[in-house]
């Protein structure tokens, strides 16, 4: 694809990830208390006064508002801003890896999942448990994606999908099993397949990579949380954050590390 339109895109991907970010920070704080997305609309936690539109655009409104309720002042967290900008950089970065000659149909699903993951990742830090109403809709989006990849690339990874479900399902879901639900939530295991499944339509290796990295980064993390007095070793530390950190790291550099660890064992 030529560099202008690369960049073009890329500019509206980010434009568009900010206003997602934006819709995430809703569903962030209402999911987990069971509450609508939709209505009412958004208000200040404090005084509970309706945010206009001028004060709701992402990230530019809370640097204008320098952190604060116009009704009310009260002080509005950093969180609100830095999830729209981090949605926002996933997916510009999400469609740097997507664009080539053209631009891989299995875009679409990877930025839903990834919009998915930033409401799942905040949201089980602040409640350790990752919500069926996002995580059980993944699988029918990833059904759909998949399938509109496979249709327009005329390209159907039927086999590396399977592993890679399997793969991510066997391990989460035995640890699960073996540990008693002590070692990683349920909400982990129903979560595996999608991650593990979308990973394999791209190869075996960015699930197997994906999978690995992110028991390597919950692994690193708990030891200098431990290591640093911050948490003791019967503190549940959540895994859903890994799960979908790991299934960056193999979606971005899986396949070339992959390939490279294979070439070595001359195979």
């Amino acid at each position: 694809m030529d560099s202008s339109l690369t960049v073009i895109v890329l500019v509206i991907l980010g434009g568009m990830g900010l206003i997602v970010g934006s819709f995430l920070n809703v569903v962030i704080y209402r999911v987990p208390l069971g509450l609508s997305i939709v209505s009412p609309g958004s208000a200040c936690p404090s005084c509970h006064a309706p945010i206009s539109p001028r004060d709701n655009i992402p990230v530019l409104s809370w640097l204008l508002l320098r952190a604060r309720c116009r009704s009310c002042g009260a002080h509005i967290s950093a969180r609100y801003p830095l999830v729209e900008a981090a949605t926002a950089l996933l997916w510009v970065a999400l469609g740097w890896w997507a664009i080539g000659e053209t631009i891989d149909p299995v875009l679409p699903l990877l930025l839903v999942i990834a919009s998915a993951g930033v409401a799942l990742t905040m949201i089980d830090i602040d409640h350790h448990r990752l919500p069926d109403a996002i995580v059980l809709p993944l699988y029918p989006v990833t059904v759909v994606g998949l399938a509109f990849a496979g249709l327009v690339s005329h390209s159907w990874p039927l086999a590396s999908t399977a592993i890679g479900a399997g793969v991510w399902l066997l391990l989460i879901g035995g640890l699960w099993l073996l540990t008693g639900g002590r070692g990683m939530g349920f909400g982990d295991v129903k979560l595996a397949p999608v991650l593990g499944a979308t990973l394999g339509w791209i190869g075996v290796g960015a699930a197997l990579v994906g999978l690995l990295a992110a028991f390597v980064l919950g692994g690193l993390v708990g030891i200098v949380l431990l290591a640093s007095g911050r948490a003791g070793r019967k503190a549940k530390l959540p895994f859903g954050p890994f799960l979908l950190i790991g299934a960056l790291v193999g979606l971005f550099i899986g396949a070339g590390l992959w390939d490279s660890y294979v070439a070595s064992l001359g195979l």
